[in-house]
């Protein structure tokens, strides 16, 4: 690459480095390995360039870059089984871990997330932490939205389920007899 194509390449693509390793970090959960994961983006990222059409959406762009590079990896570090779409799978995913303290705290959060099988965390992450779009997710995972719609609401619900339930042994929140008004 020329010296305009390196500064091109730096301008557009090097602001995104945070988000890319903050849901790396996230999808991974482990710091190792989502530093090599960033640093397989970017070198991807550069060697393909000059197919990146200036003026389009060089984050999302990069997401689908680590999204496919986060499959690769984990075929390689976990063999991962795709979880079939059974509520029975869910329901045997999902583990509770007593909490320790008295309010939910950051680590809880991003605990319950962890404990959100991967294929609706993923998506959680894209829409609500890194704010892109249906479409666009659609679009970095190379699923059609109404997956993309469906994957998000199961996964935030499996999230306020995680959540409610730490939260109600703080004492945060109704219990069910409470709802119930007993």
């Amino acid at each position: 690459m020329s010296r305009v194509s390196t500064a091109e390449f730096e301008s557009a693509a090097l602001p995104h480095l945070h988000d890319l390793f903050r849901t790396a970090a996230r999808l991974v959960g482990d710091r190792a390995r989502a530093e090599d994961v960033v640093q397989d983006v970017y070198l991807q990222a550069w060697k393909s360039f000059d197919r990146f059409t200036p003026g389009t959406n060089c984050r999302a762009w990069l997401f689908k870059i680590l999204l496919n590079t986060l499959h690769h990896y984990r075929r390689k570090w976990f063999k991962v089984r795709f979880m079939k779409d059974e509520e029975g799978d869910l329901e045997n995913t999902v583990q509770y871990a007593p909490p320790v303290p008295e309010k939910l705290t950051d680590e809880e959060v991003l605990s319950a997330l962890d404990r959100v099988p991967v294929e609706f965390r993923t998506v959680v992450v894209l829409a609500d932490v890194e704010e892109f779009s249906y479409k666009e997710i659609a679009h970095i995972l190379e699923i059609p939205i109404g997956t993309v719609m469906s994957r998000l609401s199961r996964g935030r619900k499996l999230l306020r389920e995680l959540l409610g339930g730490m939260a109600r042994t703080y004492g945060i929140g109704k219990t069910a007899d409470e709802g119930r008004g007993a």
